[in-house]
């Protein structure tokens, strides 16, 4: 078992989805390792990985900094190589990771935050009230009155006739 708490800056391409200040903002996660025992063969070896992290992420509703709270909570089995991975994958109910000296579980840690992210990131309520008004005191009122625009050609036409 690892587990540690890291600061979100210390994943790349996470602090890269942050919309405002990752100052204080960290990522705490815990992976396991098991080896479950199998009565036809070797048994397998399985990986439970854990993660909590609030990235901060402007809101799509009042365009206000949302701290976005993200969980990780998923098993993974390991198989011999990539292709047994993609041979099993379409039949295996559980996620597949190939077994490999260049695993990085931080890199996978960071997967599967990205992919925990909302697609539209909002508050569950906003802090300010939202107006949901079409029309606004700014802008003007458009004038009742419509100008032919053959009105205009003959103004022209009559600007430039020839005395």
């Amino acid at each position: 078992m690892v587990e540690g708490q890291d600061p979100l800056s210390a994943f790349e391409r996470l602090s890269q989805e942050a919309q405002a200040s990752i100052d204080g903002a960290s990522v705490a996660w815990y992976a396991e390792g098991e080896h479950v025992p199998e009565a036809t063969g070797p048994g397998h070896l399985w990986l439970h990985l854990e993660a909590d992290a609030q990235v901060p992420m402007v809101c799509q509703r009042c365009l206000g900094v949302a701290h976005i709270d993200l969980q990780v909570d998923r098993s993974f089995r390991f198989v011999r190589d990539e292709a047994t991975a993609q041979e099993l994958d379409d039949e295996a109910e559980e996620d597949l990771l190939a077994l490999s000296k260049e695993f990085n579980l931080r890199e996978l840690l960071e997967d599967e935050l990205l992919m925990a992210m909302p697609l539209v990131p909002m508050h569950d309520e906003c802090p300010e009230q939202i107006s949901m008004e079409a029309k606004s005191v700014d802008f003007e009122e458009p004038s009742s009155e419509k100008t032919n625009p053959f009105a205009v050609l003959a103004g022209l036409r009559k600007n430039n006739a020839p005395d």
